[in-house]
């Protein structure tokens, strides 16, 4: 229909020419409430909205002295985490002489991943890197 004739046969009807689509020749429009067009678009962007899920960085901090058993429960913590979506930061802070043995805390931090791996299938999306408080590597679900 021709564009002109289109827009007449709207205001006769006290409505509004929405355009559809613009991607195909011609374009496609409607006869509609401009208003309620818009409300109805809102409303759908709202709902894809709250379906999605923001992946978020949760971190979890492992002791210098911290316990096997309490690495394996921490690892249970970051299971949940990443069942959620999110991704994890493992982090070990270092204070006064721990900092003098880094090769302890990297076996620490080894056994952290080894045990999360065993728990579900991880990938690391940051490699254990040392920092000037200690070390830190995330993790994520693969």
């Amino acid at each position: 229909m021709n564009i002109f004739a289109a827009i007449d046969l709207a205001k006769n009807k006290g409505l509004d020419l929405i355009q559809v689509t613009e991607k195909v020749e011609p374009p496609v429009c409607r006869i509609g409430n401009y208003g309620k067009h818009l409300y109805a678009m809102q409303k759908k962007e709202r709902k894809i909205k709250a379906n999605t899920k923001e992946s978020k960085l949760k971190e979890i901090q492992v002791g210098f002295n911290t316990s096997p058993h309490d690495i394996e429960v921490k690892a249970g913590q970051a299971k949940k985490f990443m069942e959620e979506g999110d991704k994890v930061r493992v982090a070990m802070y270092l204070r006064g002489r721990e900092k003098a043995m880094g090769d302890f805390a990297k076996k620490k931090m080894d056994l952290f991943a080894e045990k999360l791996n065993s728990l579900l299938e991880t990938k690391i999306e940051r490699e254990l890197k040392r920092e000037p408080k200690g070390f830190s590597m995330i993790i994520s679900k693969k």
